[in-house]
């Protein structure tokens, strides 16, 4: 199971049953103040210093917006990670998997642009090849001859284009692995 490292406030406000039952109620939700009120069966004065101790330790977020008179409260990334401290790791992972995918679209490139400088390589050596041909004659034995080495298009020697495949297959499997892990933690297990 992962760790969640809590501090002392925290701690003091996770010390009732009252306000656990509050973050239970909060999970996955935006509720307003009477909302709360109505789950907990709790009287709003009682419901409010409760949820001040909540947000001074950082496990619930007050939101309101300008010009409404509502306010409503829901769970601080800190109080979703007590809740559910496999969230973290998923979202880790799906980090993963996207600099993996990043990782081989670089490598996809990098792999054109030595295939694009071959290219460009072998258009000289043939243009070089032509005037040379030219100058020195039908069944002239003088002709200088070329190297053949740039007449392939990409290079024998390159590793883009295995780092590329390795990559992309690392994130079809991570991909699977974290939209498990997703699946999997949908459901409340509190």
């Amino acid at each position: 199971m992962p760790k969640v490292t809590l501090d002392r406030n925290a701690f003091r406000a996770l010390a009732s049953d009252t306000r656990l039952d509050i973050l239970k109620s909060l999970d996955g939700k935006k509720l307003s103040l009477k909302d709360i009120s109505d789950v907990t069966n709790l009287n709003k004065a009682t419901l409010h210093e409760h949820l001040s101790k909540l947000n001074e330790a950082g496990l619930v977020k007050k939101k309101s917006r300008e010009g409404h008179k509502w306010v409503y409260y829901k769970l601080s990334w800190k109080g979703e990670s007590l809740l559910h401290p496999e969230n973290t790791r998923i979202v880790v992972l799906f980090a993963a998997t996207f600099v993996i995918l990043w990782a081989g679209i670089i490598q996809v490139f990098l792999y054109a642009k030595e295939a694009a400088i071959n290219m460009r390589d072998n258009a000289s050596y043939a243009a070089e090849s032509s005037t040379l041909d030219k100058g020195a004659g039908i069944g002239n034995d003088s002709a200088i001859s070329l190297p053949t080495e740039g007449a392939n298009y990409l290079s024998e020697n390159s590793m883009f284009p295995y780092i590329a495949i390795i990559c992309f297959i690392a994130f079809a499997i991570f991909l699977c692995i974290s939209l498990w892990r997703l699946w999997e933690n949908k459901t409340p297990k509190l």
